[in-house]
């Protein structure tokens, strides 16, 4: 057990030095406001569909892929039932009226790609790709919908639905290049070795810049304003407690394979969508908390996954 926890602990090490690279260069003023919206784009729009196709054309075959979709139900039917919670959780911690929908946000959506992937990938290497981005797509769902919409409801304007947007967001560069890459292996395609050759250098940007990212947002969101409220340590509960128990009592009972079900776990304790603060800022909800509460869950998910790690290594056999 303790093997482990070390083994853990150097895959999240790993992640948090990249982490503490990307806040130490933004303090010493390395990078300007705009920084880390570039840097975000070149990792979703340009990195990690080149990462998508290099890895899973490589990596999977039609019969692995095919058995996949399916179990998208889990990570469904946990998001649903942890926003009931999350209002219930609400209710109880007497949180503000103009909190309670990034609030329940915050709750039930996690950061998938950007911390996510990269702590999937040290921890279970490669063939955990599939089975993050089958929960990504869940999320993202989620996030710009119901969790968009309860942002929106914060703001000063009218909430509403925007399906275009939605979809627009849903059927993102990462998802499209796990499409692309999924029909070339079921259709049993083989790209050009210098294609796949270029997908896999732009690929390997992706770790690196999403580390970079995160501490640059931590920088920017500053340190000195993490406060544990009651609003903060709703939010903790949820992330790093709620949703992975949640998700283990889905998916141990299921015959599904066993990384599907540590994958689903570890992807439902992931920190606060680095997305919350951006979305609130355009619908003038309260950014500056959402901007905390990116930053608290995602330095205390450096403690907490270690542990949450040899908790799934002992459950799920």
């Amino acid at each position: 057990m303790f093997a482990v926890f070390l083994a853990a602990l150097s895959g999240v090490g790993v992640i948090l030095a990249m982490v503490i690279i990307g806040f130490i260069l933004n303090e010493r003023g390395w990078f300007t406001p705009a920084s880390g919206r570039v840097i975000s784009r070149l990792v979703t729009q340009v990195a990690l569909p080149a990462y998508m196709i290099s890895t899973i054309t490589k990596e999977f075959s039609a019969d692995q892929l095919h058995v996949l979709l399916p179990d998208l139900r889990y990570p469904v039917i946990s998001m649903l039932i942890l926003f009931a919670l999350s209002l219930a959780v609400a209710r109880a911690l007497a949180i503000k009226r103009d909190h309670l929908g990034l609030f329940s946000s915050m709750f039930f959506n996690s950061n998938t790609v950007f911390i996510g992937l990269p702590i999937n990938l040290a921890l279970f290497g490669s063939p955990s790709i599939p089975y993050v981005l089958v929960y990504y797509m869940a999320n993202t769902t989620f996030f710009w919908t119901l969790g968009v919409w309860l942002i929106q409801k914060d703001g000063t304007g009218a909430a509403k639905l925007d399906v275009k947007q939605a979809l627009g967001k849903l059927f993102s560069p990462p998802l499209l290049g796990f499409i692309v890459a999924v029909i070339l292996v079921v259709a049993h395609v083989k790209l050009p070795r210098f294609v796949l050759s270029t997908c896999n250098y732009l690929g390997g940007l992706t770790i690196p810049l999403s580390m970079l990212f995160i501490g640059i947002a931590i920088s920017n969101a500053g340190l000195a304003r993490v406060r544990f409220n009651r609003d903060a340590w709703g939010i903790l509960l949820g992330r790093f407690l709620i949703a992975p128990a949640l998700m283990a009592l889905l998916v141990l009972p299921t015959a599904m394979p066993t990384l599907m079900k540590q994958v689903f776990i570890i992807q439902a304790a992931m920190p606060v969508m680095t997305n919350a603060p951006v979305v609130s800022k355009l619908y003038h909800a309260d950014a500056d908390y959402a901007a905390i509460m990116v930053t608290e869950t995602t330095v205390l998910s450096v403690i907490v996954i270690p542990i949450l790690m040899v908790v799934v290594q002992t459950l799920v056999k």
